[in-house]
């Protein structure tokens, strides 16, 4: 008998002790992405790099003072000026609506997500993918009222996973899942 070697007639889609999810203990998800799921997750990034934040202030003071330059230069108010100021505070409050209606395009088409929580990661699946993420890829979350937001490790928290609540359907799910994060990795 050769060792190493392949047997003949072997089922190899086994899964491996990694792959395999303890039913018992994770918590699952059903739900569909909404566009309001991932403004929730940018705000809550927003408000911990708050670079972000910022910058969009600055912007937006900078044309106050601009508009009221002008006001004050010429005694009255000028249509143009006050027209790109309003274009302006318009486009700084709506860029995260923006942004939130771009990524709904990229995943809203993939249908409903069903997601499972374990201590041996996040597994998320579509009818079009499957995404397996160990708990090492995330720095910490945070809680809001109608999401669990996790962030990445990378200093720019370029990745966001957002865990709508409404898609936990058994009572006790919500606390079940809280303490898997809180095991798993931090509260920011």
């Amino acid at each position: 008998m050769a060792e190493g070697r392949r047997a003949e007639g072997t089922d190899n889609t086994a899964e491996t002790s990694d792959d395999v999810v303890d039913e018992q203990t994770a918590v699952q998800l059903v739900y569909r992405p909404e566009s309001a799921d991932t403004r929730a997750g940018l705000r809550v990034r927003e408000r911990i790099k708050r670079t972000g934040l910022l910058l969009r202030s600055v912007f937006l003071a900078l044309w106050v003072g601009q508009w009221l330059v002008s006001v004050v230069g010429r005694g009255r108010i000028d249509v143009v000026s006050t027209v790109l100021f309003l274009f302006v505070v318009l486009v700084v409050w709506g860029y995260p609506r923006l942004q939130a209606a771009h990524v709904q395009r990229l995943i809203g088409w993939q249908g409903e997500y069903r997601v499972s929580v374990s201590a041996a990661g996040i597994t998320c699946r579509s009818d079009h993918s499957t995404l397996v993420q160990k708990w090492s890829v995330f720095q910490g979350y945070r809680e809001t009222a109608g999401h669990f937001v996790l962030l990445s490790r990378d200093p720019n928290i370029m990745y966001l996973g957002v865990l709508p609540k409404r898609g936990v359907p058994e009572a006790g799910g919500l606390d079940r899942l809280r303490a898997i994060l809180d095991q798993h990795t931090t509260r920011v």
